[in-house]
């Protein structure tokens, strides 16, 4: 499935396809089904929580301006690789995972994130 990363405000950053990566809120295959919340504080290093904002929204914003510049490629570079550099970037450690990739993410997001709706639950498991 499709994968975004929010900003401390709750707006998604996706990469929609070669050099384009949204970061309007407005995802590219419509409203997320599925998402896994993410504790700021478990940024490293520590800091108080407005200097972890910033660091999350910054890794986010360079995350945006790399995929900006990259051809899109379903099997190696793509949305999941987008959040992983974003994570990679803030130096985010959680779920026992430093070092981020989009194979880890798809097992992570299928196994610990949380269906945003019924509607999400059976969009994304009964054929339409």
């Amino acid at each position: 499935g499709h994968m975004g990363i929010s900003d401390s405000e709750g707006i998604a950053s996706d990469f929609q396809g070669a050099y384009s990566v949204g970061d309007r809120g407005r995802m590219a295959f419509g409203k997320p089904t599925r998402a896994l919340r993410l504790d700021i504080s478990s940024l490293v290093p520590g800091g108080d929580y407005s200097a972890k904002r910033q660091k999350w929204d910054e890794a986010i914003q360079l995350a945006n301006e790399e995929y900006r510049r990259r051809m899109h490629n379903i099997c190696c570079d793509n949305c999941h690789s987008h959040v992983a550099y974003a994570l990679n970037g803030m130096n985010f450690r959680a779920y026992g995972i430093s070092s981020w990739d989009m194979v880890k993410l798809c097992f992570l997001v299928f196994f610990k994130g949380r269906f945003l709706s019924v509607g999400g639950f059976l969009h994304q498991f009964i054929p339409t």
